[in-house]
């Protein structure tokens, strides 16, 4: 069955034979979708490969063929966020996260809305090391992997003052005050846990808390293979909130 004017982010784009595209996108109605995009790099469809950039917003017509579809037009409903510096690797590893633990064909609108959510804050600036966590958050609970951050595993209330492993499978475990400065530095303040179940930024102390706590429950659901993303930034934590 035909897709038609598809509400679609794109999230990668590379060459394929002499003059065509393969490209990945996150679709509202479709999930992640892949698609092929046939003679786009001739001078004649410029704007077409213009609207296949990653993080543009785009609405599209495909025909599906097994795995892939066939990209039969797509033009840009804004302009693409221009980022540098930490907010383009930011944008990166974003773009991963979804290509990486998304399925295809798997449709999940609140999977597409997150990730609207996100790049709106790209376009408007906002500090990115809280902007990656409520959208790692977000990606958790879209894909069934989301657990509660206001309890425990014991289902006891998250204590502000303790310090919280993240166990991917049963969520936040007090961790004991006689544990090792790596476990600790790997775990998640109280405060932070609940600042994010509530959608308030925390102190940045405890946000810089969230990204290695967080990463272990992303890495656990990717598997052996990690991200490129991470490589590229080393240390996700110099992303620091703005003040």
């Amino acid at each position: 069955m035909r897709i038609t004017g598809e509400h679609a982010f794109v999230l990668h784009a590379r060459p394929w034979r002499e003059t065509s595209l393969l490209v990945e996108v996150l679709s509202e109605d479709h999930g992640r979708l892949g698609l092929v995009a046939r003679g786009v790099t001739t001078p004649k469809k410029q704007a077409l490969r213009a609207a296949l950039q990653p993080l543009q917003y785009i609405r599209l017509d495909a025909e599906p063929r097994g795995e892939l579809a066939r990209l039969l037009s797509a033009e840009a409903l804004d302009t693409a966020p221009r980022l540098g510096g930490d907010a383009m690797l930011a944008g990166f590893y974003l773009n991963e996260l979804v290509l990486r633990l998304a399925p295809r064909h798997d449709p999940s609108p609140d999977l597409f809305h997150a990730y609207a959510a996100a790049r709106e804050r790209f376009c408007h600036g906002e500090a990115l090391a809280w902007t990656l966590r409520r959208f790692e958050r977000d990606l958790l609970e879209a894909l069934g992997f989301g657990f509660a951050l206001d309890h425990d595993s014991d289902g006891r209330p998250i204590d502000p003052a303790a310090r919280y492993q993240l166990d991917p499978e049963q969520g936040p475990r007090r961790l004991l005050s006689d544990r090792g400065h790596a476990e600790r530095s790997a775990a998640a303040t109280g405060r932070a846990l609940l600042a994010l179940a509530a959608h308030q930024p925390p102190p940045s102390e405890d946000l810089a808390s969230l990204r290695l706590a967080l990463r272990g429950v992303l890495a656990h659901h990717l598997g052996p293979r990690g991200l490129k993303s991470w490589e590229l930034i080393g240390e996700l934590g110099r992303l620091k909130p703005r003040t």
